[in-house]
């Protein structure tokens, strides 16, 4: 399914695919994950839960979310919350509403 991978150090966006919720583990490098709702649809940012902890590198925001350190995961959610699905936002949009800090 349709995701984005965003990584704050290099403040890029790409798109990427992804089979199930342990490809987000992979992907940002931890298993400690947590993720918030971004807009009114089904997205969700997936990140490191310990980010600040680690000292992992770069930081961003997406709209008024409290910022992330390290690299973060866009993607849909359905149903109950736990079914992955391809990521509504495109990536223009998603790109105009992070501020890295």
């Amino acid at each position: 399914m349709k995701a984005f991978l965003i990584t704050p150090e290099q403040r890029s966006i790409e798109t990427i695919d992804i089979a199930r919720r342990d490809d987000i583990a992979k992907i940002i490098g931890f298993d400690t994950i947590e993720s918030d709702a971004i807009g009114t649809g089904s997205d969700r940012l997936y990140f490191d839960e310990e980010c600040f902890l680690r000292g992992s590198g770069g930081r961003f925001q997406v709209d008024n979310l409290i910022p992330i350190s390290g690299k973060a995961v866009v993607v849909g959610v359905a149903g109950d919350g736990a079914t992955l699905c391809d990521a509504a936002v495109d990536v223009e949009s998603l790109r105009g509403r992070i501020k890295y800090v």
